[in-house]
């Protein structure tokens, strides 16, 4: 192992047991932006900071699995955001069981050192079905008349109506999507401060993704995102305030930095180009078929699962694929097994996006025909990650109009379609998932403790460095 602590670590004088941990997960921080962070920056002056080796795809969900169990995705199966379920003949994202993830948990080795440990994971993902004490997690109200609704999930499930009461329902439309900000992430920061304070656990969990919207908006260097870490940072000071007040080590890690793109790739309209991705059409609209398809992808930021049906059709869809402008790289077997990518889940390739670019889910050829949930934030129903999400369709003259009269149909409690995403990707000025180029553009780690971490550490080790911060080791 590479990150032993090397100083001892402090007991709380009047707790005696595990040092207890916040773990805050600040999506898309990098060194660089340190500079307009100078709380967080000064944290990891006083305690110590080091670069994080990163996973492939460097994506949410695979990073955050990989923290909490040591592992590689070839052996916890988290291949990205979502992936084809080749038993169900779907494509699924964001999936929320933790049952998905294989392998021993954090919190399974610190209750084997420690009986009762006790955890409280604020919004990290996979947090339903986990074996935690508290769960707080988004999960809209999903009406029988199809209206969709902001809430979350808890466990207990009298926190909901806790949280609830004290800070407002969960901004699930400031979470993701044209109207994502710095809501969302201040909710979530109070909630973590109230269930320090009221429940007291030995490791919290806290996950914070505000700098993933403006970063992928406008780019790494734009100065609109420069200002949401300074938001964000100020929005933090209150919360690292408590953790010193209530002695506890703070490990501040992220899961990828975002880099400049300006180049979509239509990975799929190539394919169907090619002839190997199939549609079926309802009501004039285009929908992707993948049982039937040869070839189709599954589109993740910077990565592509290509998912082909026959091995006689690998060849083609090489050949579809290999000279595409924007891919830089092609993984077969041997080059999923070099990325620790080689599980049944993973395409039969993976498609690596060139540094300035990153790959659509887009499959129609001409957009009269894309189906009505494109221009919709719909996260579940598209077969591949979509950051258009993050704008209102600058092309729409009306754009601001059709919303207010969504939002009114919403008001008074009737159906309504929110329809008001672009067709045009070219906004997108930030992307992750590809390893990083350098450490200054890729993730790091910090700790409040001195020289509790080297120069580097490893994705797979961020397991073992927090059990020897909690003195579990």
């Amino acid at each position: 192992m590479t990150t032993g602590v090397t100083t001892p670590v402090t007991q709380r004088p009047d707790r005696p047991g595990p040092t207890p941990l916040l773990v805050l997960d600040v999506v898309g921080l990098t060194p660089r932006l340190l500079e307009h962070m100078p709380r967080l920056r000064a944290l990891g002056e006083h305690g110590s900071q080091a670069a994080l080796g990163t996973v492939l795809p460097a994506v949410t969900c695979a990073a955050q699995s990989t923290f909490l169990t040591g592992t590689t995705p070839a052996e916890h199966g988290i291949v990205g955001n979502g992936w084809y379920f080749r038993e169900l003949g779907d494509v699924l994202l964001w999936r929320q069981h933790n049952g998905l993830v294989a392998g021993d948990k954090l919190w399974d080795a610190a209750r084997r050192a420690h009986p009762g440990y006790t955890v409280a994971n604020i919004c990290w993902w996979y947090a339903m079905g986990a074996d935690t004490d508290i769960t707080v997690t988004p999960r809209p109200v999903y009406y029988a008349d199809g209206r969709k609704e902001p809430d979350c999930y808890t466990r207990p499930p009298a926190l909901h109506d806790e949280l609830t009461e004290k800070f407002g329902t969960f901004p699930l439309f400031h979470f993701w999507g044209p109207g994502a900000d710095l809501i969302s992430s201040r909710w979530i920061i109070d909630a973590t401060r109230h269930i320090m304070a009221g429940r007291n656990p030995d490791l919290t969990l806290c996950y914070l993704p505000h700098l993933d919207y403006d970063l992928q908006r406008y780019g790494p260097d734009d100065p609109r995102s420069h200002q949401a870490a300074a938001d964000l940072d100020q929005a933090l000071a209150p919360l690292l305030d408590d953790a010193r007040t209530q002695g506890r080590t703070v490990v501040v890690l992220s899961e990828y930095g975002i880099t400049r793109v300006n180049r979509p790739v239509d990975i799929n309209r190539a394919l169907r180009r090619a002839g190997l991705l199939e549609v079926h059409t309802q009501d004039g609209m285009e929908y992707l078929d993948p049982m039937a398809s040869r070839a189709f992808a599954v589109a993740d930021h910077q990565i592509a699962h290509v998912y082909v049906r026959r091995p006689e059709d690998l060849d083609a869809t090489r050949a579809a694929l290999q000279d595409l402008p924007g891919i830089e790289q092609l993984l077969d077997d041997e080059g999923k097994k070099a990325h620790h990518l080689d599980h049944p889940r993973a395409g039969e390739l993976v498609a690596v996006a060139e540094p300035d670019a990153w790959f659509t889910y887009y499959y129609w050829l001409d957009d009269d025909r894309a189906p009505d949930f494109a221009q919709l934030v719909e996260i579940h129903r598209k077969p591949g990650y979509d950051p258009a999400e993050l704008f209102m369709d600058p092309l729409d003259p009306y754009v601001r109009v059709k919303a207010a009269g969504a939002l009114a149909r919403k008001k008074l409690g009737m159906r309504y379609r929110m329809a008001v995403v672009p067709l045009d990707p070219s906004p997108i000025r930030g992307s992750h998932g590809r390893l990083p180029a350098s450490d200054d553009d890729g993730p790091l780690i910090m700790c409040s403790t001195p020289h509790a971490v080297g120069d580097r550490v490893a994705a797979t080790d961020v397991k073992s460095l927090l059990l020897d911060l909690a003195g579990l080791a």
